[in-house]
């Protein structure tokens, strides 16, 4: 199964940080990454922040993978690492993401 893995980041340098870690250890193999707006809850007070999200595709099998890679290196005490399943894609695509990462270097 594909899945695409969303992350948000602290900003720009962490997003790119975690991006490049992902791909070299051919956990995923594409991300994409943008400024985002966020308003949450946290330790019962409301924030506002400015944020980086990524989106990275990759196979199912890679998300615990992923998820300690991210917690290993990310600045939040509890980061937002959310697995999404792809349920349709182009052939040519999927077939690209699966060349990538069937064989993660970790």
């Amino acid at each position: 199964m594909f899945i695409v893995v969303y992350i948000t980041c602290s900003d720009k340098e962490e997003s790119e940080k975690i991006a490049d870690l992902l791909i070299r250890k051919k956990l995923v193999a594409c991300v994409n990454y943008f400024p985002i707006n966020s308003i949450y809850e946290w330790r019962g007070r409301v924030e506002r922040d400015g944020e980086y999200a990524l989106i990275c595709k990759t196979i199912r099998e890679n998300f615990e993978k992923i998820e300690v890679e991210v917690k290993r290196v990310h600045s939040y005490e509890n980061p937002a690492i959310i697995s999404i399943p792809i349920i349709d894609g182009s052939g040519e695509f999927l077939d690209w993401i699966s060349s990538i990462t069937k064989h993660p270097t970790i």
